[in-house]
């Protein structure tokens, strides 16, 4: 995660890309080059471009909602398989996780919502090819903005399926144990995600679901040392409390003559 670019500051969140993310942009314009010429090249990097803002637009919906809360905002980083806002904290609270993770699908299903009317049907539409008109590029929005939100809502962690979920179990588990439950279910969907993407030759896909299945084990084992480290804490300040037992009376012998 270190080799990022700083772009610029929303709010006072910093923005930054992965250096991955310029291969990336490399690529979709050589595609839309092959397609159409310099006219394609321009209508893929104006889609893949598109894209990321509301990737970015669904990190800040998080971002936002968390700031409320007290929550520090590290940055957002833009990466080749989406974005990912760093938290200083996920509040433990069961409705206040939810919040924040609410807020970014929402904000996906709000851009459909107002582009809807000015797209129309889809019917008839090729998802797969480059956008060639201001139609094809708002329906391509239109479609990515519902993708986005329905996938982040699969319950695969640390997605945001899978925190409503571990949310949910919070409720009524300890909050390691809902996290535990959450990273193993996310994982077994991690795993088949990845197998069904490496099956029908999505690299990409592959990896982005290799990238959740390690940062949900990633983000078990920190609640975990988490919870280990304040359990050592509280011991050690008990026994600070605790007082010392009083010292027994010291006995003298004395003998007569």
């Amino acid at each position: 995660m270190g080799w990022s670019i700083n772009l610029f500051r929303i709010r006072g969140i910093q923005l930054s890309v992965h250096f991955s993310f310029l291969l990336l942009m490399a690529y979709f314009g050589w595609e839309g080059w092959q397609d159409s010429g310099m006219t394609g090249l321009c209508w893929s990097l104006a889609a893949l471009v598109a894209f990321f803002t509301c990737v970015v637009l669904h990190e800040l919906g998080h971002s936002f909602t968390a700031r409320r809360f007290g929550v520090g905002i590290r940055r957002i980083l833009l990466m080749p398989i989406g974005g990912m806002a760093e938290f200083d904290s996920i509040p433990r609270q069961p409705s206040r996780e939810l919040l924040i993770t609410l807020a970014g699908p929402a904000v996906n299903f709000a851009i459909a919502a107002a582009l809807w009317p000015i797209v129309g049907s889809l019917r008839d539409w090729d998802s797969g090819a480059f956008p060639s008109s201001l139609g094809d590029f708002g329906r391509l929005l239109f479609y990515a903005n519902l993708v986005m939100g329905t996938f982040n809502l699969a319950p695969v962690f640390p997605m945001d399926g899978g925190r409503i979920l571990r949310a949910l179990l919070a409720i009524r588990l300890p909050y390691l144990r809902a996290t535990y439950w959450a990273a193993t279910v996310g994982k077994v969907l991690a795993v088949l995600g990845a197998l069904h993407a490496m099956y029908h030759n999505y690299p990409l896909r592959a990896a982005l679901f290799i990238f959740i299945f390690l940062a949900g084990e990633g983000e078990y084992r920190a609640v975990k040392r988490q919870d280990l480290a304040e359990a050592a804490w509280r011991a050690w300040a008990a026994r600070l409390a605790t007082p010392a037992p009083p010292e027994p009376p010291i006995l003298t012998e004395s003998r007569g003559p």
